[in-house]
């Protein structure tokens, strides 16, 4: 049976298709979206972010699975989800419809998520939750949507015990942090690139051990290193940055708690699909980027260790172009938004195969 993904998503309004939504999404007026409309960083921040979940629908429009027959996604904010329940009460029976949430997003329907969960159960829509940061514990209507739940992709170990009890026994979940919204091979590989060091971070982020980290790399590499301190940059430049041969993400210890001790932000994934190649920190417990620098597709360091900063720049530097082949054809085969949404709702369809609750 084709499926029809619908994405909730805070910038959108009525049910859309998601192509006529990232068709009009450079011209959304944001001014009433913000506290302060005359505030033009607030208008900057509100862009990017607008932008970047922008990017994620085009994710989602994007995806392909050899056992699944998508048909275009739509999308639906807080406001359209009346005429979603409408609509789903007459679902074409020729249609699985899944509704899919991302982040922390649920939280904006309030005290409503679990009757509205329960009535789109009834009418036969399916739900699957890709979540980060610690939704289990943050957001407050996670115990009442955990039960209409199918899926749950989540960045938290363990989740919170109350919710994980929430969760129906038949909901598959996977523990999987979030990776990089980009449509896959969408960006060509530069077979020659600037033998340079990137590094994306925020003014928020420039605590003492990473200034410390960013002034040492500036003398070691001098004008090989080039360091961007403005919280985000809009994702349709991201592709620029894959003249750069390296990416410093230097996030695997970003988050302390002890259910975020494995995680990461998803610039080593998104850097890998534009061909750079990663070097991160090692994270408390490993994790994820622990297997890809095992396979040699991630370049990692010892936290607060210069010197081995310094020597894993180095590597990086030094990559083949067929090791950039590699970890650039890996990163966009394996870790983007898109694939893991679709391998999930592969597993969760009544033809896919029995997966593991983690």
């Amino acid at each position: 049976m084709p499926i029809r993904v619908f994405l909730f998503l805070p910038w959108a309004e009525g049910i859309e298709d998601a192509g006529d939504f990232v068709r009009r999404l450079p011209g959304l007026d944001l001014r009433s979206r913000v506290a302060q409309p005359s505030d033009e960083r607030l208008l900057r921040m509100a862009r990017l972010d607008c932008d970047w979940h922008g990017e994620t629908v085009r994710c989602v429009a994007a995806m392909r699975h050899p056992r699944l027959a998508f048909l275009p996604p739509r999308v639906l904010g807080p406001a359209g989800m009346a005429g979603f329940l409408t609509a789903a009460a007459q679902r074409p029976s020729g249609e699985a419809w899944w509704l899919l949430f991302t982040g922390q997003h649920p939280r904006l329907l309030g005290g409503t998520a679990g009757r509205l969960g329960a009535a789109l159960k009834r009418y036969g829509v399916r739900l699957l939750w890709y979540a980060f940061d610690e939704v289990s514990r943050t957001v407050e209507n996670f115990d009442a949507l955990a039960p209409h739940l199918d899926g749950l992709i989540h960045d938290e170990s363990p989740l919170a015990d109350g919710g994980r009890a929430r969760l129906s026994p038949s909901c598959l979940t996977w523990h999987r942090s979030w990776v990089a919204n980009v449509v896959p091979w969408e960006t060509v590989l530069v077979e020659a690139p600037e033998p340079k060091i990137m590094f994306l971070g925020s003014q928020l982020g420039l605590t003492p051990h990473r200034v410390r980290q960013i002034e040492f790399l500036q003398r070691r590499f001098k004008d090989r290193f080039t360091a961007i301190h403005d919280h985000s940059v809009a994702v349709g430049d991201r592709c620029a940055w894959s003249r750069y041969q390296v990416s410093w993400c230097p996030e695997g210890r970003k988050f302390a708690t002890p259910a975020m001790a494995q995680t990461h932000t998803d610039r080593p994934f998104w850097s890998g699909c534009l061909g750079m190649v990663p070097v991160a920190e090692d994270s408390a417990a490993g994790g994820r980027l622990e297997a890809l620098a095992a396979a040699g597709l991630v370049v990692r360091y010892r936290h607060a260790d210069l010197a081995a900063l310094a020597e894993a720049c180095e590597r990086a530097l030094a990559a083949t172009p067929a090791d950039r082949r590699r970890i650039y054809d890996h990163f966009n085969a394996q870790e983007t938004v898109g694939g893991v949404i679709a391998e999930a709702l592969a597993a969760l369809s009544p033809s896919g195969p029995d997966a593991a609750q983690a």
